[in-house]
């Protein structure tokens, strides 16, 4: 088994490489782990009184393949056949195995109230299990943060304005493709505006037709 091989280009100009897992993440049995819900660590968050953000260099590469499972994760290139010896993206159990080991290694932190001693200790032990951050996109007790597109802090959550001109600037969708791109990019917004569905129903009702008809309306 080997999956295809591939680079897209990231924001800043470099590149990231792909792996398309697809056909082996449908053999794969699912990691049946919680996720936390976004909105429900943003609405934890805001209220605080200081907010230190910290970005972790690598993320699932962190995390080691079991000895013998490499070949299961195998991709292929121009230059030959490789087996990853490190979780890649891409790989459905992905998230919740990197949600199970954060939560393991922070578990005794989670009743810590003093936010420089909180801090000093996840230092410590990102230090113990060689978890490197990417200092600048680290903030260390912020009032206000940048986190997932909105702006938090200060008990409000707000859009982030990079994202509002994102939307903005979209040009007019000319297929159900494209209309499903900025449904998918605007669909963040829906908690910021009041009847969001009610707002997009005619456009979500483009997406299921047949036959492509934009109107002066849909505009």
């Amino acid at each position: 088994m080997a999956s295809p091989f591939f680079f897209i280009k990231k924001d800043n100009g470099s590149l990231r490489a792909i792996q398309d897992y697809q056909k082996l993440n449908e053999g794969t049995i699912k990691n049946k782990y919680p996720l936390p819900l976004i909105n429900e660590l943003i609405d934890k968050v805001k209220g605080a009184k200081y907010i230190t953000k910290l970005d972790v260099h690598w993320g699932y590469y962190n995390i080691q393949l079991r000895d013998g499972d490499e070949w299961k994760a195998a991709f292929r290139t121009n230059l030959g056949l490789f087996e990853p010896t490190v979780m890649f993206f891409g790989l459905c159990n992905a998230p919740a195995t990197f949600q199970t080991f954060v939560d393991e290694i922070f578990k005794e932190l989670i009743y810590l109230d003093q936010h420089r001693k909180l801090i000093v200790e996840v230092l410590k032990i990102m230090q113990e299990h060689h978890l490197y951050l990417k200092p600048q996109k680290c903030e260390f007790k912020t009032q206000t943060v940048k986190y997932l597109g909105h702006i938090i802090g200060n008990g409000e959550v707000h859009m982030d304005p990079k994202k509002t001109l994102a939307v903005r600037d979209w040009p007019k969708p000319t297929n159900q493709k494209e209309l499903q791109q900025f449904l998918g990019l605007g669909n963040w917004l829906r908690h910021f505006i009041k009847d969001y569905s009610l707002v997009v129903k005619l456009l979500t009702a483009l997406t299921g037709k047949a036959v492509w008809d934009w109107s002066g309306e849909a505009d």
